[in-house]
Formats: structure tokens, C-alpha cells, sequence
């Protein structure tokens, strides 16, 4: 037994050795590989390097903007920049959303998103049907778009109706859905949204159109002015055509019930959208 606990000692100090000999190996070779990486990364064209930068810019900036905009006014937007250049002037007004009169509020969501207050940015059951649309030959999409989606068009992009700003619509909605609250983006959207040559915002809309604040708007006033959003600059809430009075009536009928001021989008729970694409019914998961 004595003769052989040197053989054992000597045998476990070489496995040892061995052990340290291939870790040390190991490490030597994944020192050189992160050097061949960082060789690499800078052998890279500059070109490449500055579309990184872009794409990371791009990601976050719509986030940092939204933070700044959870608190602080916009002060211009891209839209009433390019009615600027067009000649059209520049009339708004910043109000909060307590002097903005709750019919104004809700005869938007009436005419233009009624599950405003429970969708997460994408009302997936009319993004359905839009996309049916533009499968059957129409050639473009129309429709699908929420006042969550339409605030973030105004904020950050330009008019017209592409696949590239529809995408980058829909990008900037999520963070719109993440940073702000759902009061919020009503204030932001009624204060932002165009309502005439020039006229942005529920304030300055109320005073061209009707001498009047955005507070004391009647209820026939607000579905004046909502019926006219889908086409400001032809449609004039003074004067309405038939058409215009038709819509406005649909539009008073649908407000009955649709909570506003204070209550605005209180105790409505998420909707949990089904979506059915060939004959698959998608349930979508609503964000808490």
C-alpha cells in the first residue's frame, strides 16, 4: 500500500496538469477568437458601421420621443411642417384634454375607432378585412387604422398611403401603447390631428369653424368635425354637405354610451380579438 500511494499521487498531479495545460488552451483560443472578431468588426466597411448606428437611431428614437411627448406638448409635426411649405399656414392651440368638451372625444371614437379603449394600438378584426380588401383586386389598402395608429402617423410621418409608412406606423404605435396611456393619446391626437387648411387641434378647430372653445363644442359640433377627419381639407363642418350631415347623424348615434372626461376608457376591460384567416381562427392576447 505504501508503494503505490506515490504511483497514485504522481498519477493525480499529471491529470491536474493536464487539466490546467487544456484550460489554458482553451482560453488562449477563445482570446484569439475574440480578437479575430475585433479584427474583423473594425476591417468592416464604414458603410456598414453607419447603418448599424441608423437602425439602432431609428429603433429607439420614436421611444425617446413618446418619453418626452408623455409630458411636453409636441411642438410641430411633420404634417403641419409640409402644409407650412404648401401654404396652408399654421393655427393650432394647445389644450388639455379636461378643456376639450367630451362630446369632441366622444365622436372620434365613435367615428373613428370604437374599440379604442380596449385594443392595444391594432384593431386586428378590421386589419382582417382591409387586407381581404386589398386581396380582391382594390390595389390598395384602406381602413384599419386606430386613433392609436393615426396619432403616431401624425407624429412621425407624412401623408400618403405606402407599405414603407404603414410599416413604420405600425413600429412607432407599439411604443405608443407601451410609453403612453390611453388618456394621453387622446389628448395628443385631438391636439395634433388636422381639421382644415392650417387648422390643427381641437381648439383651433372649434374657433375657425364654429367661434367657439374646444370645451363648449356641442354635441352636433363634434360629430361635425369628426365626420370631417377623413378629408380635411375638402370637407368644411360650417357648412356640411349632405353627406356630411348624414355621417354626423351616424355618428351622434353612436356616441350614446361611449365614455368620455373623466371616465374615459375606465373599467373596459382589453379585448381579446379573434381574427380569422383562412378559415383559421387566431386568438390574440391582450397586453395588461
Amino acid at each position: 500500500m505504501l508503494s503505490e500511494f506515490p504511483a497514485e499521487r504522481a498519477n493525480e498531479l499529471a491529470k491536474r496538469k493536464r487539466r490546467r495545460v487544456k484550460q489554458h488552451r482553451d482560453f488562449v483560443r477563445r482570446r484569439k477568437a475574440a480578437q479575430r472578431q475585433r479584427e474583423k468588426m473594425a476591417a468592416r466597411s464604414p458603410f456598414s458601421l453607419w447603418l448599424m448606428r441608423i437602425v439602432i437611431v431609428v429603433f429607439c428614437v420614436p421611444a425617446l420621443v413618446l418619453t418626452v411627448y408623455a409630458f411636453v406638448p409636441p411642438p410641430a409635426t411633420p404634417l403641419m411642417v409640409i402644409r407650412l411649405i404648401e401654404g396652408y399656414g399654421l393655427h393650432k392651440d394647445w389644450v388639455p384634454l379636461s378643456k376639450i368638451s367630451p362630446s369632441l372625444q366622444r365622436a372620434v371614437i365613435a367615428s373613428e375607432d370604437g374599440k379604442f379603449c380596449g385594443h392595444t394600438g391594432f384593431d386586428w378584426q378590421a386589419v382582417s378585412h382591409a387586407i381581404d380588401r386589398y386581396q380582391s383586386g382594390n390595389g390598395h389598402i384602406l381602413g384599419a387604422s386606430t386613433i392609436s395608429m393615426q396619432t403616431s402617423k401624425n407624429l412621425f410621418f407624412w401623408p400618403g398611403r405606402t407599405f414603407l409608412r404603414k410599416g413604420g406606423e405600425s413600429f412607432a404605435t407599439v411604443w405608443l401603447e407601451t410609453i403612453l396611456s390611453k388618456r394621453r393619446i387622446m389628448e395628443l391626437y385631438l391636439n395634433i390631428v388636422e381639421w382644415g387648411p392650417g387648422i390643427y387641434g381641437a381648439e383651433a378647430a372649434a374657433q375657425h369653424w364654429f367661434g367657439v372653445h374646444a370645451a363648449q363644442l356641442s354635441p352636433r359640433q363634434a360629430a361635425l368635425l369628426a365626420a370631417s377627419l377623413p378629408d380635411p381639407l375638402g370637407r368644411d363642418p360650417a357648412s356640411p354637405s349632405a353627406y356630411m350631415r348624414s355621417r354626423a347623424g351616424t355618428i351622434l348615434a353612436r356616441m350614446r354610451g361611449v365614455p368620455a372626461g373623466e371616465r374615459l376608457c375606465q373599467g373596459q376591460p382589453p379585448i381579446r380579438p379573434e381574427v380569422t384567416r383562412g378559415g383559421v381562427r387566431l386568438r390574440l392576447p391582450p397586453r395588461f
